[in-house]
C-alpha cells in the first residue's frame, strides 16, 4: 500500500511530518510512503529511507493562499503533486495538515468526487468521556446544506464507524437545539423525517453539550454549525486545562499536589486529545484524504497516517458509493 503525504503543510513541517512517516514505517511492513516537498528540508530530518519515497518541489500552498486558486494555478505545490499521486493511481490514499480550503480543493477537482455525493463533508473523531469518540460531520466543507446532505452525510459517517473504528450499528444524532422531532430550522426538521426513514440506526435529535458524554457515534450537522461546535470543543478543552495548571502552579501546597497527580493529568490530557484518533476525513471522495491539524506533532502524523491505511483496508470509499447507489 502506498500514502502520498504533503511533507510541507502544517505548523512544524517538514520536521514532525518526517517523523510521523518513520514512526509508522517502522510499525505497518506493508506501508510504503511517497513524500512530496522540498528533499534538501526532507533528507534533513529522514533518518530511515526504507519504502520511503521523496518527490522533490520547492513549490507550497500558505494558510494565506486562497484555496481553489491556489490548487489551480500552483501546479507544482506539494499539495497538488500529492493530490495527482492518488489521481493517477501511483498512491490509494494522501493526507496534509496544510491549508484545509486547499486540501477540500484538491480532493474535489483532482483526486474527484464518488459519483452520487453531492457535497463531500469533512469529518474529524473527537474524544468523549468513555473514552470511545464520535465522528463529528461535516466541520467546514460546506457551510450551507440541504437535508439531503446531511442524509448523506450520515451514510458516510456510519460506514467509516463501523468500517474503520468497529463499531457495530453506529447511532446516529442529528445535531439539533433540542431533542425533540419537531425542534429546529427548516433545514434539521427536513433531515430529520430523511434520516427517520433511512436505513440507520437513527436515535434522533442529539444537542451539543451531550455529544461529549457519549449519546451517539455519529453526530451529523451542516458545516457551518460543525466547524463551531469543533473550535468550541477546542477552546474549551484548552482554557480547562489552562485553568487547572494555574490553580496547581499557585502556591507551594498545590505545587505539591500537582507532583503527585501529574501522571494522571497527563493521561486525562491524552485522553481528550482528539489527534489521537487521526485527522479529520473529507468523505465523498474517490479515495481516502486525510486533513492533519495544523498543529500536528510527529504523534498525530502517525495517527494520521494509521487511520488513511485503516480506510485503504477497509474500502470506504467504495463502501460509500455502494452505500449511495442503494439508498
Amino acid at each position: 500500500m502506498n500514502i502520498a503525504i504533503d511533507a510541507m503543510g502544517g505548523d512544524h513541517a517538514p520536521e514532525a511530518i518526517i517523523k510521523g512517516t518513520m514512526k509508522a514505517i517502522e510499525n505497518f511492513p506493508d506501508l510504503h510512503i511517497t513524500l512530496v516537498g522540498d528533499e534538501k528540508k526532507i533528507k534533513t530530518h529522514l533518518t530511515k529511507s526504507e519504502r520511503i519515497t521523496i518527490i522533490h518541489t520547492d513549490e507550497v500552498i500558505s494558510g494565506e493562499d486562497e484555496p481553489v486558486r491556489a490548487v489551480r494555478t500552483k501546479k507544482n505545490a506539494s499539495m497538488v503533486l500529492m493530490a495527482k499521486e492518488v489521481a493517477e493511481g501511483r498512491s490509494e490514499a494522501c493526507i496534509s495538515a496544510g491549508n484545509t480550503g486547499a486540501l477540500m480543493a484538491a480532493g474535489l477537482f483532482i483526486v474527484g468526487r464518488i459519483k452520487g455525493i453531492e457535497r463531500p463533508a469533512l469529518a474529524p473523531t473527537l474524544p468523549t468521556i468513555n473514552g470511545t469518540g464520535f465522528l463529528l460531520l461535516d466541520v467546514g466543507a460546506n457551510a450551507d446544506a440541504k437535508p439531503n446532505h446531511l442524509l448523506q452525510n450520515a451514510y458516510m459517517g456510519s460506514i467509516y464507524s463501523e468500517k474503520v473504528r468497529g463499531i457495530k450499528n453506529p447511532r446516529v444524532g442529528l445535531l439539533n437545539i433540542g431533542t425533540e422531532s419537531k425542534k429546529g430550522n427548516d433545514l434539521t426538521r427536513h433531515a430529520y423525517e430523511l434520516l427517520t426513514d433511512a436505513n440507520l440506526n437513527f436515535i434522533g435529535n442529539v444537542e451539543a453539550r451531550e455529544l461529549m458524554n457519549g449519546v451517539c457515534d455519529v453526530a451529523v450537522t451542516d458545516g457551518f454549525t460543525g466547524n463551531m461546535v469543533l473550535k468550541t470543543i477546542e477552546g474549551t478543552a484548552m482554557s480547562v486545562f489552562k485553568m487547572v495548571k494555574d490553580v496547581l502552579m499557585s502556591n507551594m501546597k498545590t505545587k505539591m499536589a500537582a507532583a503527585v497527580i501529574k501522571p494522571d493529568l497527563v493521561k486525562l490530557k491524552d485522553k481528550m486529545d482528539y489527534s489521537e484518533y487521526g485527522g479529520a476525513s473529507l468523505f465523498g471522495i474517490q479515495a481516502p484524504v486525510v486533513k492533519a491539524h495544523g498543529s500536528s506533532d510527529e504523534a498525530a502524523i502517525f495517527h494520521a497516517i494509521r487511520q488513511a491505511r485503516d480506510m485503504v483496508m477497509s474500502e470506504v470509499p467504495t463502501k460509500i458509493a455502494e452505500a449511495i447507489v442503494i439508498k
